[in-house]
């Protein structure tokens, strides 16, 4: 691959939070006018992980920003932690921060300043990530606490990658996520913005009851350009994308990591409007792709 830098942590400040927010940094040591994805990990995890994607996507010539959510473990919040019910707001919050501050971001990384495109933003996440990105595309939550339906899209999104991303909340919810994971009942009639949503045929989560088919929801039950990836043969992690050798990967297949680096590449170089034609080329082996508009 091209060569890449990577600067961690970058602390941005965020009064309210309780802490400040770290940032890793991953972009190409050349080029001008770079696109940007920035990326919320799964719950649990950290902006140490998924390395198999986001470094894929920086030697390809995106700047990747991978904030550390309050629920990692790395921050170790005890469990009659205050913040804890609001957390998938603040990890909202936490994109809407980096999306503010993209300029010192940049000025923390030698060589970066002045070489990002802040008109060529994307979002991904997996997972919880997943719900965090798609509320910067017009994915809303019903706030378990207050009631409220926050409308978070964000006008400086392109357009998302949804990687595993949990489906409707209700009935489709197992009794354990309804009582510990109330604010996993996303509404998403008003995502409007394009995205590719990505799903394992073997993704059967404990969640809930309705089996993989819940990842799917995003792209079945939003409006708007939305393609649809399914991976066969892939759990949670999708092959590996958690990170090199991670432990928490139960499906590990280097071959569909690759193809997941390759399509989803494709799709954000498509979706920020850098290259066009290996999105439009037919999905190989292993890909089943579909689109609505």
């Amino acid at each position: 691959m091209p060569p890449i830098v990577s600067v961690k942590p970058i602390l941005l400040p965020a009064p309210g939070r309780g802490a400040d927010l770290p940032v890793k940094v991953t972009a190409p040591v050349t080029g001008e006018g770079l696109p940007i994805v920035v990326f919320s990990h799964g719950h649990g995890s950290s902006l140490e992980g998924y390395g198999p994607l986001t470094d894929h996507w920086a030697a390809h010539g995106f700047a990747v920003v991978q904030p550390t959510h309050l629920d990692s473990r790395t921050v170790g919040l005890a469990p009659d932690d205050p913040r804890i019910p609001g957390l998938w707001r603040t990890r909202v919050e936490d994109l809407r921060l980096i999306l503010d501050s993209l300029d010192v971001l940049a000025a923390a990384v030698p060589g970066l300043g002045g070489r990002l495109d802040h008109a060529r933003i994307a979002v991904a996440g997996h997972s919880f990530g997943g719900q965090t990105a798609g509320n910067l595309l017009g994915l809303r939550v019903v706030d378990p606490v207050t009631g409220e339906r926050t409308d978070y899209a964000d006008p400086r999104v392109t357009a998302g990658v949804l990687l595993a991303t949990a489906g409707t909340g209700g009935a489709d919810l197992t009794p354990y996520a309804a009582e510990h994971f109330p604010f996993m009942n996303p509404d998403f009639t008003r995502m409007h913005k394009p995205a590719l949503v990505v799903m394992g045929d073997r993704d059967d989560l404990p969640l809930t009851v309705r089996g993989p088919e819940w990842t799917a929801d995003p792209y079945h039950l939003s409006p708007g350009p939305k393609s649809l990836l399914t991976l066969f043969g892939a759990e949670h992690s999708l092959g590996g994308i958690a990170g090199y050798e991670a432990a928490e990967t139960t499906d590990e297949n280097p071959a569909r990591v690759a193809l997941l680096r390759r399509l989803t590449t494709a799709y954000l170089r498509n979706a920020v409007d850098l290259d066009r034609g290996p999105w439009e080329e037919p999905v190989g082996a292993l890909g089943r792709l579909e689109s609505h508009s």
